[in-house]
């Protein structure tokens, strides 16, 4: 859930970046930052799904093999 958690991190902090607070960080827009932010976060918790899905498709197939003794010399 490493790629989900990273998600929801950036998600909470675009929203808040955008929408709530009414600071000013000089040198970048506020807005601008927070919408970059919630890019990623979506983005994020996207690819975070996606590969949960791949991993619980895959299957893992086990062989056993029955072995011989070795003849004595």
């Amino acid at each position: 859930m490493g790629l989900i958690g990273i998600g929801i991190v950036l998600l909470v902090a675009g929203l808040i970046l955008a929408f709530a607070w009414d600071g000013n960080i000089p040198g970048m827009d506020d807005d601008t930052l927070g919408y970059i932010l919630l890019g990623a976060g979506i983005l994020s918790i996207i690819l975070g799904l996606i590969m949960t899905a791949m991993r619980r498709r895959s299957s893992v197939t086990e062989t056993y093999v029955e072995r011989r003794p070795r003849d004595q010399a």
